[in-house]
């Protein structure tokens, strides 16, 4: 660990060395006191799920998440050029420096709202810039998905930073995250291109009622094209706004544009462990953070904080060999119990009526450990679920308390 580069309400960012790899990393720590007090719990698990699923050159990448009892640590990539507002603080930016680097925002908010997550607060404070000098988006914690849009399929949590905030969320009757984030590119763009902000008041409520009414000047020096396009993006009518696909016909912004092509695949953190010619897929921190009880890790281990329906225990047994012991039950109740092996690392076992009674997914932890997670079918009661409890259950479980006896596990 190394110096604070920065700090928040609830985290403080430090840069850091890998001691391994020698490689510069930013580390964003976060007190689970201040995270539970303040009700950030889901705010932060979201975070770490949205970071995950994003791979783009432009998005700052998350490369592990650490935790104890008492802090979590995001371990991201470092971003050596600090940020972007900096440089506009020395001195405003060309049009065509300000085209590039906001072809490379929007490039980043393109693959974000293919992908139904919305950013909600972009601003100068998040953009940031790597040794090469290419931009980098940073901080999703006050991101949304498409499940948390409600019936009438709009946004209602009001967020995001007063002078880069979207007129139609201070109206606070609901709004699209997509055209909240066109908003806030605008004033991006406008901040790049003139030095200052589009509407700017010491009185809040007034800065507010600048916003609503979206009146602005552009500087003299903004040509044509750009106070056109400008005038576009800070509509404060969101139906009228122009979206992201619009933004890239503009001819003022696609003058040297060029797409950066992504695969839905590539997704870092997943790595496939071979297990006599078998896939299953390493667990990493995003996974393991995503099951724990109130952002407690303590307890991961421990079946008991699993929500209704779902059991899961390490177990020092590889995954074919514990596939084969369930085969070998099912085998042996003569009709009783049918296993259908779903994946490699996934198994049904189904009741004599077809009925799923649990469905077994392993998951590898380490080279020697793997996670075996059990959900019950809806079928929770009969023969078969008997057999779950009194044979295989048991069986799968027993290495535990070896572990547990030499002290590699804790808890009860």
């Amino acid at each position: 660990m190394g110096k604070l580069l920065g700090q928040g309400a609830f985290a403080k960012v430090y840069h850091a060395r890998n001691l391994k790899t020698g490689q510069s990393v930013a580390i964003k720590a976060m007190s689970l006191r201040n995270v539970l007090k303040g009700g950030l719990t889901e705010h932060v698990k979201r975070e770490v799920s949205i970071m995950h699923r994003l791979h783009h050159p432009h998005i700052v990448r998350i490369l592990e998440v650490l935790a104890t009892k008492t802090k979590v640590y995001f371990v991201l990539e470092f971003a050596k050029g600090g940020e972007l507002l900096a440089l506009v603080k020395k001195g405003r930016f060309s049009e065509d420096v300000s085209r590039m680097y906001f072809q490379q925002l929007i490039s980043a908010l393109g693959y974000c709202h293919s992908r139904g997550i919305f950013h909600r607060d972009l601003k100068g404070e998040n953009l940031l810039l790597d040794e090469n000098s290419n931009l980098k988006v940073t901080d999703f914690g006050l991101s949304a998905v498409t499940a948390q849009i409600q019936p009438d399929g709009l946004l209602h949590t009001l967020c995001g930073t007063p002078a880069y905030m979207a007129p139609e969320i201070l109206a606070n009757k609901g709004y699209d995250g997509a055209k909240v984030d066109i908003w806030s590119c605008g004033i991006v763009l406008y901040v790049l291109n003139a030095g200052y902000f589009p509407f700017s008041d010491r009185n809040i409520w007034m800065l507010y009622h600048k916003i609503f009414k979206g009146e602005f000047r552009c500087p003299k020096w903004t040509s044509p094209e750009l106070k056109r396009f400008l005038h576009r993006l800070l509509d404060s009518n969101p139906n009228t706004r122009i979206t992201v696909d619009q933004i890239i016909d503009d001819p003022w912004f696609k003058k040297g544009y060029r797409h950066i092509q992504t695969s839905s695949d590539d997704l870092f953190g997943l790595e496939d462990y071979d297990d006599n010619n078998e896939q299953y897929k390493f667990l990493n921190a995003f996974d393991i953070i995503s099951w724990s009880h109130g952002l407690d890790l303590s307890g991961l281990i421990d079946l008991r904080h699993c929500s209704v329906g779902v059991e899961r225990f390490v177990s020092a047994k590889s995954p074919k060999r514990i596939v084969g012991e369930i085969d070998e039950v099912a085998e042996a109740e003569e009709g009783k119990m049918m296993v259908v092996r779903k994946k490699d690392s996934v198994v049904q076992v189904q009741g004599p009526n077809g009925d799923i009674v649990f469905t077994v997914d392993i998951h590898r932890l380490t080279d020697e450990l793997v996670i075996v997670e059990i959900r019950r079918g809806k079928n929770k009661d009969g023969p078969s679920l008997e057999l779950w409890k009194d044979k295989l259950r048991t069986q799968l479980r027993g290495f535990a308390r070896h572990y547990k006896k030499s002290g590699f596990l804790r808890g009860p």
